[in-house]
């Protein structure tokens, strides 16, 4: 066009800091000599999964941009946080182990006289962008400042939604260490962590952390920060087991038979918090639906029900088709079905998984119905009215 000039030869546009730093010298050696590395990527146990949108782009953006759509994937209202204190926290748990679910695959445990911090995204968007990207649905129920001290900050893998640039600089002014899969270090360094504050660990590999021991776990997922999707950064799970007490972190996966490895090898778990929302047909191999989750949490503990399962990655942010409390209301059929314990907090809430569990299906006060697709097939009582014709049963049992 005239009058326009071509980019000068050599012409770099800075890279954003929320990017992080692809891993180099030692840290890629170490990368390239994993059994879980191979043809210049990091594998998925069970074969290769598919990490973009399968089927019709078409018929994906027909879905996610439908205006009725987008309409039930937000709260109808004001989600209820609940008004946590430094004080609720300086309490220790009576039971020797606590949870706080503080939004999406935020979770604080505190495991036997340790603090843990899962996967902590205090910023408002999950995206490398303060204007753009998915933004929260809900306050954040605790100011990071308010949490206290930290024993260690655990990350599952490097995607936005579980890591967050400005929640980990402020962490990296404390004096908690951090537990990450292997090649993630790399972020973390060029945001101001110490490399002598990371554990960087491939699945298998474990870390003392006090009296506490972390081992990252496999997981079926993906990575990848920048423009370009390198797969030189691992995701895991995470199994975190103390002197009377152990819990498990799913971090994002699809559904995959190496449940049963993690549970016979670390389980059974008093507690495990599992991701089942944003799922969609789109992407089944690298997010869990609801009743994939339950069955991922019982082969955890072994085939049977047991401890408390804690539904995560959830209620936050608007990453999927589906309805917005479609995982907890279908969390809650399957875990009926399954005679399973599963802790429905609010945000923000502390419980004690071997104590009284909050089961409120708080989240139908401010949704739009919901619907119960395989409990139509047994033949239960149905409301039919929502949208696209289906049945609901929000509010009937």
């Amino acid at each position: 066009m005239a009058g326009s000039r071509s980019p000068s030869p050599g012409l770099r546009v800075p890279r954003p800091a929320a990017f992080g730093a692809d891993p180099s010298g030692e840290r890629m050696a170490r990368i390239r000599r994993s059994p879980h590395f191979g043809d210049g990527v990091f594998q998925n146990p069970g074969g290769t999964a598919r990490t973009r949108p399968s089927g019709s782009a078409r018929e994906f953006a027909k879905i996610y941009f439908d205006r009725q759509a987008r309409l039930r994937r937000a709260p109808r209202g004001t989600v209820p946080v609940h008004a946590t204190t430094l004080a609720d926290l300086a309490r220790p748990p009576a039971t020797g182990l606590r949870l706080t679910w503080m939004g999406h695959s935020s979770v604080l445990a505190e495991i036997d006289g340790q603090r843990v911090l899962f996967d902590p995204v205090w910023g408002e968007r999950c995206s490398p962008f303060p204007f753009a990207g998915p933004k929260r649905l809900h306050p954040v129920p605790v100011p990071l400042a308010a949490l206290g001290p930290v024993d260690v900050v655990v990350i599952s893998h490097d995607h936005y939604d579980h890591l967050d640039m400005p929640t980990i600089s402020a962490l990296a002014g404390t004096d908690t260490l951090f537990a990450v899969p292997l090649g993630v270090g790399a972020h973390l360094e060029h945001w101001g962590v110490r490399a002598d504050r990371l554990r960087e660990l491939d699945w298998h590999e474990s870390t003392r952390v006090g009296d506490l021991t972390l081992t990252a776990t496999p997981a079926r997922h993906f990575c990848g920060r920048g423009l370009r999707n390198t797969q030189h950064t691992l995701w895991a799970s995470w199994v975190v087991a103390g002197a009377e007490h152990r819990v498990f972190h799913s971090g994002d996966t699809g559904y995959f038979e190496g449940f049963r490895d993690i549970g016979a090898a670390h389980g059974p778990f008093d507690a495990t918090m599992i991701q089942l929302g944003a799922y969609a047909e789109f992407w089944p191999d690298i997010h869990m639906t609801p009743e994939e989750g339950v069955r991922a949490h019982l082969d955890l503990q072994g085939g049977r029900p047991g401890g408390a399962l804690l539904p995560i990655h959830w209620g936050t942010f608007n990453l999927a088709p589906h309805a917005w409390a479609e995982p907890g209301e279908w969390t809650k059929d399957a875990a009926e079905d399954a005679g399973q314990a599963v802790a429905f907090p609010r945000p923000g809430e502390p419980f004690e998984p071997a104590g009284e569990l909050p089961v409120e299906a708080w989240w139908r006060a401010v949704s739009g119905p919901i619907a119960h697709p395989w409990r139509r097939s047994r033949g239960a009582e149905a409301v039919a009215g929502t949208s696209g014709g289906q049945l609901d049963l929000a509010g009937e049992r």
